[in-house]
């Protein structure tokens, strides 16, 4: 018996051995991590050399070196200086904040309707809502620039939060919706039972629910105003009510035919900075928000 359990022990060896899809390769943690390595190099490159060319000036903007001999903040100190960056900074915050806010307030809400009341017409209704946010900025900017001049908010901030809140919507909307649908309805129905009105159903109840959601979906929604610049280069003309991305593009234009690389990069890198703090700020909740609801059970 011994004998042949050890034949049936080899045996199962021998098959473990064969199977193609068992096999393991001596390389493939080292490629995995030449992959890692390699995309987070990548990734990673462009802001490293943004923040080196920053505190370069003159011929050392074109040294090959990544670190500058010499580095200055003087292009930091040029930017604040020569143009009010420090207004453009505060007026894309005030815009991107209220876009925010008005975003998930608004689309709360409207996940609300479409994702617990039935009524026809709502998946119509939601395709429509998503083919507008597959519109580009260029064919709804004549018809935004008319509703602009005929509220009389040319060349002010609220025209900005209204004209973003066109990019920012669909998209909130869309995951709101997709995150609402899971909540239980024993909720909901205990709610009723209790003589809860909509509004405290709504920012009482299921909000709390839907925080990861509405963090990932707020970052989103911020970084889209934080960088819009078609919108922001149409309806102000102004200095004082222009935001950062048009004050960079206009830094090249107002310096002469030297174009200032370095104040260039200066300020990208002051704008990136909140980005990376609200990211690293929130990163639990943002990964917690779009992990939810992956797995069904």
């Amino acid at each position: 018996m011994s004998a042949v359990n050890a034949a049936e022990g080899s045996a199962r060896t021998s098959q473990r051995r064969a199977a193609p899809g068992r096999r393991r390769f001596p390389c493939g943690p080292i490629v995995y991590w030449a992959a890692s390595l390699l995309f987070i190099f990548v990734s990673i490159f462009p802001l490293l050399y943004a923040l080196s060319t920053s505190f370069k000036q003159g011929s050392a903007l074109f040294s090959p070196t990544l670190w500058p001999e010499a580095p200055t903040f003087a292009n930091y100190s040029g930017v604040f200086t020569e143009q009010p960056f420090a207004q453009n900074l505060l007026n894309s915050l005030l815009v991107a904040g209220s876009v925010v806010t008005l975003s998930l307030v608004l689309s709360l809400m409207a996940a609300w309707a479409f994702g617990r009341v039935e009524f026809r017409g709502r998946g119509l209704l939601l395709m429509l809502i998503l083919s507008a946010s597959m519109l580009p900025q260029v064919a709804v900017l004549s018809g935004m620039f008319e509703l602009v001049r005929a509220l009389a908010m040319y060349d002010t901030l609220g025209a900005l939060v209204v004209a973003d809140l066109v990019l920012t919507l669909p998209f909130t909307v869309w995951v709101l919706v997709t995150f609402m649908r899971q909540l239980p309805k024993e909720l909901e129905e205990a709610a009723a039972m209790d003589g809860v009105g909509v509004l405290t159903l709504v920012f009482r109840v299921f909000m709390p629910l839907l925080w990861p959601a509405m963090v990932a979906t707020g970052l989103l929604a911020f970084i889209a105003a934080w960088n819009e610049f078609l919108f922001a280069l149409t309806f102000t003309l102004s200095t004082e009510a222009r935001t950062v991305p048009v004050a960079i593009a206009l830094i090249s234009t107002a310096s002469g035919f030297e174009l200032p690389w370095g104040k260039i990069m200066a300020a990208s890198v002051i704008v990136t900075l909140p980005l990376v703090a609200l990211v690293v700020v929130f990163q639990r909740r943002i990964v917690a928000g779009l992990s939810a609801g992956a797995v069904k059970g």
